[in-house]
This record gives structure tokens, C-alpha cells and sequence, in this order.
């Protein structure tokens, strides 16, 4: 198969059998005139769901595995139930760590996977990971489809245009319509230490409906971020980014972050994982930001560097009688204590894309929804 062209499914047929199996109108299942994604709640990991207007469907990560693989799933097939469609089309797994390919097992044992997407072999060395990706990774993909992107493929998705601008530590070398112009965060950047791990290995993507643009990087790590965006900015600006790294200040550079001029951002942070001070400072100051939305409140934020609660799809399962003020200083080894466990109900973020370019942005939790002209 073509690394260029993958080919395109647009899922309308399951969609309408879904439809008549739950009794359900044929109109809740008809083609939709907007680009839906749904940033789903897996705890700190990632899973996001794209829903073309033609009900071709693309996710971005499983979740986290063992004992939440389960939970995860159900979390995502809450979601695509919602959007009405029954089958994933195209499953890119960003990198090869247990909180984004966890679950795949236990989804596709439950959901019709057409195509596997990723970087190609982990570069860490992990019995655990080997054994996944050489047999049970290895007896998915041999039933569907497989590709390894590189850098400038395009992933064909009924209607929508997605651009892989970053795989494998490589980035795209060419600039994309709309991108090209001089960035110039470039000159103050402060490298980091290299990242030689499977971070810097992540799948990110350029997704366009029309006018409206959504950049999707995995969790992409400062010093690649970099290459991607210096010296010229190939992506030009973008109307959602989806945080990367679920937040965390070694990812989220200026370089990248105020480049892109991102109108929205939402952060798939978890209760106690991202949202840490240096990255809240990096969102909050990114010219022509209108507003951060979180799948989570973040104990690493506090009070000083959170959102307003209207902006945060879930909270913690033990609330204290007040939000501290001061943020959270991570502690980590013995006698740190446990993350926040948070095997409840579950809420997403919702995002539509129309054409041209507005959207609207909803609060799985409390319904709270707001339009972006």
C-alpha cells in the first residue's frame, strides 16, 4: 500500500444498521455537515475520536491498558456510539508507551480496526512492549491493514484532509498551504536535553475540514517540536491544538505552541499529570488564544493556573472542601502517594468543525457549550 494515498472509508453503512438495531430514527444516522472529535476521558492517556460528515472515522490512541483497558474501551465506545458510527476506519497509534496503545487489544476484540497506523517499531527496550507489537499488534494488523507513516503522507478520510507532519523523530520538510512563514519564537528558543525515547517518536498530524484546522501531535517533545517549527513554520496558524503531552512543560514550546496561533486548545491531562505551571504559562500567553479547555482539573494547576470550572470536563472522585491555591509539586518513588483514581462516570469534550472555519466546543459534564465564529 501507497504510503501517499491511504485509502478511505466513509463507515455510512454500519451507521445506519447501528440505527436500526437500537430502534433509532435513520435520521440520527444520516451524513453530518460538521467534523466531529471527541477528546475522551482515559485518565492522563490518550484516545481522541475524528467523525467525518460522512461518518468516516479516524482515532488517535486506545488508552491505558491491564487493568483499565476495560474501563478505556468502554469510554471509547461511549463515545462512538454517541457519534453514531460503529467501526474504526484508521487507528493511529501516536508512539509506543502503555497510557496510548493500552487498550487496543481489548477495542478491537469489541470494534471492527480497518487500518493500523504508526511510527514503526519502539526505540525503547521493553520486553513487555516487544512482546505486544510482535505478536498480538503483529495478529491485528495482519487481519486489516497496516502502514508505517513517514513525514508528509496523507491519511485519506472522507472529506477530510490529514496530514502527517511528524513520525518516527523525523518532521515534514516541505511547508503545507497556509504555512511558510519566517517563525520567529526560533531565535529564543533553549534546547532541551534529546529526547531519544518514544516521546520524540510521536505520530502528529495537520487534520482540515474546509477552513477549519486541528493540530494533533501525540506527545511530541520540545526539542523535535524545534526541527518541526524552525527555522520557517510549515503549518501556518490553526483553529484547535490539541495540548500536547498532556500538558507537560517538557513538550509545549513557545516555538510550536505561540507559532501556531491556536484560537482553542484542549488538554488531555489527568487529575495529577499535566497542566504544571511552565505549560499553563505557555498556553495561557499564546497570541490569539480565546480559551484552554481540560478533560480534567489538574492538582499540578491549583487555583493559580487552572481554568474556570465551566472549561473542565472532570474533577477528582473525592472532592476537598477547597481548591488549593498553590499548585501541586509532583513527588515521585517511594512515598509519593497514589494518583487520584477515577473508575466513574466519565465525561469528553466535544468538538464540531464546519467548513468554514466556526465551531463549537461542548463540556461533556455539564453541557456548557461555546461557538467560535
Amino acid at each position: 500500500m501507497s504510503h501517499r494515498e491511504l485509502s478511505a472509508r466513509s463507515g455510512i453503512f454500519p451507521v445506519v444498521l447501528w440505527s436500526i438495531l437500537l430502534g433509532l430514527p435513520l435520521t440520527t444516522a444520516q451524513a453530518q455537515e460538521t467534523l466531529d472529535i471527541y477528546l475522551i476521558d482515559v485518565e492522563g492517556g490518550g484516545a481522541t475520536l475524528f467523525v467525518s460528515p460522512a461518518g468516516g472515522t479516524l482515532l488517535i490512541d486506545t488508552g491505558n491498558g491491564g487493568q483499565s483497558a476495560a474501563r478505556d474501551t468502554r469510554r471509547i465506545m461511549d463515545a462512538m456510539q454517541d457519534a453514531g458510527v460503529t467501526e474504526i476506519d484508521h487507528l493511529i497509534t501516536t508512539h509506543w508507551h502503555g497510557d496510548h496503545y493500552g487498550a487496543m487489544q481489548e477495542l478491537a476484540s469489541q470494534v471492527p480496526v480497518r487500518h493500523f497506523i504508526d511510527h514503526g517499531p519502539s526505540v525503547e527496550s521493553s520486553a513487555r512492549v516487544a512482546e505486544f507489537l510482535n505478536t498480538t499488534y503483529r495478529g491485528l494488523y495482519e487481519a486489516a491493514e497496516h502502514t508505517v507513516v513517514t513525514p508528509g503522507d496523507r491519511i485519506s478520510l472522507a472529506g477530510i484532509n490529514i496530514t502527517v507532519v511528524a513520525s518516527a523523530k523525523r518532521v515534514i520538510d516541505r511547508s503545507l498551504p497556509g504555512g511558510g512563514e519566517p517563525n520567529g519564537y526560533c531565535a529564543d528558543y533553549v534546547p532541551q536535553n534529546e529526547d531519544n525515547g518514544e516521546n520524540a517518536q510521536s505520530v502528529g498530524i495537520l487534520a482540515q475540514f474546509g477552513e477549519f484546522r486541528v493540530l494533533h501531535l501525540g506527545d511530541l517533545t520540545a526539542n523535535t517540536e524545534f526541527e518541526l517549527m524552525c527555522p520557517n513554520n510549515p503549518i501556518g496558524t490553526v483553529d484547535l491544538f490539541v495540548v500536547s503531552h498532556h500538558g507537560q512543560p517538557i513538550s509545549n514550546t513557545e516555538v510550536l505552541v505561540h507559532a501556531v496561533e491556536a484560537r482553542v486548545a484542549i488538554m488531555n491531562n489527568g487529575t495529577r499529570k499535566g497542566g504544571q505551571p511552565e505549560a499553563m504559562q505557555v498556553l495561557f500567553s499564546a497570541p490569539g488564544l480565546e480559551d484552554l479547555w481540560q478533560l480534567h482539573f489538574s492538582q499540578l494547576s491549583g487555583q493559580e493556573y487552572t481554568v474556570p470550572g465551566l472549561f473542565i470536563a472532570n474533577s477528582v472522585d473525592e472532592e476537598q472542601p477547597a481548591m488549593p491555591i498553590a499548585p501541586l509539586v509532583p513527588r515521585r518513588g517511594a512515598g509519593a502517594p497514589p494518583r487520584p483514581v477515577h473508575n466513574g462516570e466519565a465525561n469528553w469534550i466535544k468538538v464540531s468543525g464546519e467548513a468554514d472555519g466556526s465551531f463549537t466546543v461542548t463540556n461533556g459534564r455539564n453541557g456548557f457549550t461555546k461557538e467560535y465564529r
